[in-house]
């Protein structure tokens, strides 16, 4: 009865363990999954970003530091490598697509241009999945983070080689800045 009741806590642990593992496993592949979504949304936006530049480019020529700055932004945000440096470019990158809108509604033409507006939209339509892929992978790798110091799966971390994922915060104190809305009917600077 003694080796019976030996055998069936040892059963136990061993199923507790491969389910621990397996667990972890399933988690980090949820947030490279995560990661992945981001990443092809980022390319979306990335490939909008030169037919939206070269769109208004004849229109906007006195302009031409801004559209250089989103260009420039566009190939860090390229080249990043890991979640907080992507972070960063990515915040940059909204930066001056921010500053290039603003300029674009100087310039009535350019405004009312059907290619425009259409990248425009799908430009808006990305930045709102690129947020709803952050948000899902934030989710993800906080999970995934929790189970890795939960007692008693973190005895198991070590075996699923389990590391900590970094999440994706916003490090840019423009990207975090509050715009401002005057929806007032008085004109500009009265």
């Amino acid at each position: 009865m003694a080796t019976f009741l030996l055998f069936a806590v040892l059963a136990g642990l061993g199923l507790w363990v491969v389910s621990a593992y397996n667990g972890l496993i399933s988690l980090r592949n949820l947030v490279q999954n995560g990661w992945t979504q981001i990443d092809v949304q980022l390319k979306r936006r990335h490939d909008l970003i030169p037919n939206l530049v070269n769109t208004v480019k004849g229109a906007m020529e006195y302009e031409r530091g801004t559209m250089e700055a989103v260009i420039s932004a566009r190939a860090k945000a390229m080249g990043a490598q890991g979640v907080p440096a992507t972070a960063e470019a990515e915040g940059q990158l909204t930066q001056a697509l921010g500053k290039l809108f603003a300029l674009m509604e100087n310039y009535p033409d350019l405004k009312a241009t059907a290619n425009v507006l259409q990248l425009q939209e799908e430009l808006t339509s990305t930045e709102n999945r690129i947020g709803f892929s952050r948000q899902h992978y934030n989710d993800v790798a906080t999970e995934y983070n929790t189970k890795q110091q939960q007692f008693p799966t973190n005895m198991v971390a070590g075996l699923a080689k389990a590391t900590p994922a970094d999440l994706w915060v916003i490090t840019d104190a423009g990207e975090r800045a509050v715009p401002t809305v005057d929806l007032s009917t008085r004109p500009p600077g009265a």
